[in-house]
């Protein structure tokens, strides 16, 4: 048995069109998964598919949905499901962040973070659990970050989002264990993406890298081993935990 081995195997990646869930497709490929990735940009899903798929001979697909909205969640799997058969592989990736203080925060603002963040989780996971289920085997991973541990001003939403996919999956761990299914989280630091490249200035970059132990931004394609390792046999003791990717972040409080 190869542990990292995936052929066979069939993943559903949200928010697969780019950043982390882009890295996070193209090393389950790698590792011999079908992919699926979900995004709500149809021409982002379709380059990056061609990209993640690029000399490999696994099947690909995208499917274009808003996991903001619960119905979309469910046909989301659906599709991913008539697709391609299966999905053995769930990672929940899809999220955003609109900063807002607590005394300023907007119902619209906080249900739409509630909704995309934690509740598509839910709402994917209860429509592929079934077929895992059936099979005797299956890997969810939700994408949590380490703002679930610390925060920043104006984070209120989005911390409160990523503290509870830790709850979500120590909960699901215990119900989906006797099937052979494992449920476990992933929480990356600081990762430079199309967002902080976009928004950020080289002084704060430069800050955020002082912030670590290792120095410097985590780089996209160094979730591959994280993830590969939730999702193979290589894992297949782990289960409700939580493994944080921040390069010391966290560990630096002074």
């Amino acid at each position: 048995m190869t542990l990292f081995d995936l052929s066979g195997k069939v993943a559903l990646v949200t928010g697969g069109s780019r950043g982390l869930g882009k890295a996070m497709a193209r090393a389950l490929a790698e590792a011999g998964a079908d992919v699926v990735i979900a995004s709500r940009d149809e021409q982002a899903l379709r380059r990056s598919l061609e990209e993640i798929l690029q000399g490999l001979s696994v099947r690909g697909h995208y499917v274009v949905g808003d996991l903001s909205r619960r119905e979309e969640s469910t046909r989301v799997a659906q599709a991913a499901e008539e697709a391609l058969g299966r999905v053995d592989i769930l990672v929940n990736n899809a999220g955003t962040n609109v900063p807002q203080q607590i005394d300023q925060i907007e119902d619209a603002t906080w249900d739409q973070l509630l909704e995309l963040n934690l509740s598509s989780c839910m709402a994917l996971s209860r429509a592929l659990v079934p077929g895992m289920k059936q099979r005797g085997w299956g890997r969810i991973i939700h994408i949590s970050s380490i703002m679930a541990f610390v925060s920043k001003e104006g984070r209120n939403a989005y911390s409160s989002t990523k503290a509870a996919l830790l709850g979500l999956c120590r909960a699901m761990a215990l119900e989906l264990g006797p099937y052979g299914i494992t449920v476990n989280c992933i929480a990356p630091g600081p990762f430079l993406t199309e967002l902080p490249l976009s928004l950020f200035s080289e002084e704060e970059k430069k800050y955020v890298a002082s912030r670590t132990a290792l120095g410097r931004w985590g780089r996209p394609e160094e979730l591959a081993g994280p993830v590969l390792l939730l999702a193979s046999e290589a894992g297949s003791y782990i289960t409700g935990e939580t493994l944080v990717v921040d390069g010391g972040s966290i560990c630096k409080s002074f």
